[in-house]
């Protein structure tokens, strides 16, 4: 039997790398993600779908990995979102995952969707082997999907939500409940699965460094500045989809202003309602005041723009563990928003922000309008980052996710014994 140190590990991550030539691209976030995995396991093998699309901008060359590539093999599988497509590439995938399954001592995947959604069906296939296995989730795929239903703003993804949320959401249930261990990242996502769950985990999935954490001096000069009054300053980093609430988010920071608060505010991300968001800005009263310049590639520029804020003001409206909330807090900018287990659960014991209710941007308004006025209690809410902040980061997360496999799992059996492994 492998010691830890000797085992490998097989995960599925549905993040897609992109072809570019003979060069596979992938997020940058993702190839810290598999450089902290080899931290803990001697072979990491990575299945993930792949595209022949331009990639996106924060894609970059999988050797940022660095060093640790040695010892990872990347096997990219289609991507398969439409139903023909998934089931031409199902039975050289599913055998694909099944020779994989084979040659590994641990497993770990992740689910999210229906036809594609190639970590189920390693589930599934684990199963059948009567191999231990961990299921990993960030969100509630189905309830994205369900809101979808309702807000989104084109019938036909509104018709093909009703259709598929709830096969979805019973896909969900189905993976968890025969999984031998459940990895749910923030306490959202925890409390929604961890009722299915045989032995149910709260984890997080950190792709920010301990040494990115504002230093001591530069927070307490934040402190110092916020309390000493000038316009506030507010800032959102993701896409401005409508499960985030940009056009909420935008009604509180128009609703702030006509109490009479002086503020700068900046939505910095694309996706389907920039331009809505854009429009808004420029034909309302706060033009001049709120930017949405758009996706930001570099993570320190980002990161620059957080420290630089006096608070992030959020408008989540699924269930989800968004991982701007802890970059905020890393970088000293208090959390101001919609109410939900995962933000709850950072701030409940320090105070370094407030929440309201979901759907309700008129009371977002009111505690910026508290804030401007009251500037020793937005001072002491960024000081009180610092300790929601304290334990978060890259190393942390993932040596606490890979700990709970190894333990938490059933140690490889004897591979020689194996009637899957191969010949």
């Amino acid at each position: 039997m492998p010691e830890p140190a000797d085992a490998s590990l097989l995960i599925y991550a549905p993040v897609p790398l992109h072809r570019d030539g003979a060069q596979l691209l992938l997020e940058d976030q993702a190839c810290n993600g598999l450089r902290l995995w080899a931290a803990h396991f001697a072979q990491v093998t990575a299945i993930m779908p792949v595209s022949d699309a331009p990639a996106p901008a924060s894609w970059v060359p999988v050797e940022r990995v660095g060093p640790a590539l040695e010892r990872i093999r990347l096997l990219p599988v289609p991507q398969a979102w439409t139903l023909g497509r998934f089931l031409r590439a199902r039975p050289a995938v599913r055998q694909l995952i099944r020779d994989e399954i084979a040659r590994a001592d641990y497993l770990s995947f992740a689910i999210g969707g229906l036809v594609g959604d190639w970590g189920a069906l390693a589930c599934a296939e684990a199963c059948r082997m009567g191999r231990p296995h961990a299921v990993w989730t960030d969100r509630v795929e189905s309830e994205v999907t369900r809101m979808e239903a309702v807000g989104a703003p084109r019938l036909r993804r509104r018709l093909k939500a009703q259709l598929i949320w709830r096969p979805m959401a019973a896909l969900e249930r189905r993976a968890v409940r025969r999984a031998t261990l459940g990895l749910f990242h923030g306490q959202a996502t925890f409390d929604h699965y961890a009722r299915f769950s045989r032995d149910p985990h709260l984890v997080h999935d950190i792709h920010v460094r301990a040494a990115d954490l504002i230093p001591a001096k530069a927070l307490a000069a934040k402190a110092a500045r916020a309390g000493a009054g000038g316009p506030l300053r507010l800032v959102y980093v993701g896409r401005a989809d409508p499960m985030k609430g940009p056009l909420d988010w935008i009604e509180a920071l128009e609703l702030a202003a006509q109490a009479g608060v002086d503020l700068r505010a900046s939505w910095i991300g694309g996706g389907e309602q920039i331009e809505a968001l854009r429009a808004r800005i420029a034909q309302g009263p706060l033009a001049g005041q709120v930017t949405a310049p758009g996706f930001l590639s570099d993570r320190a520029a980002v990161l620059a723009a957080l420290r630089d804020a006096d608070a992030l003001l959020f408008c989540h409206r699924t269930p989800e563990s968004p991982r701007v909330l802890i970059e905020a807090l890393v970088s000293g900018a208090p959390l101001i928003g919609y109410e939900g287990p995962f933000q709850q659960s950072l701030i409940a014991d320090n105070g370094a922000g407030a929440l309201v209710p979901d759907g309700r941007p008129d009371l977002l308004a009111q505690e910026l309008a508290l804030l401007h006025r009251h500037r020793a209690t937005l001072a002491r809410m960024i000081t009180a980052t610092a300790k929601a902040a304290h334990g978060h980061d890259d190393e942390t997360a993932f040596a606490h996710r890979s700990r709970i496999i190894l333990t938490h799992l059933p140690p490889p059996r004897d591979r020689a014994e194996d009637p899957h492994r191969p010949r």
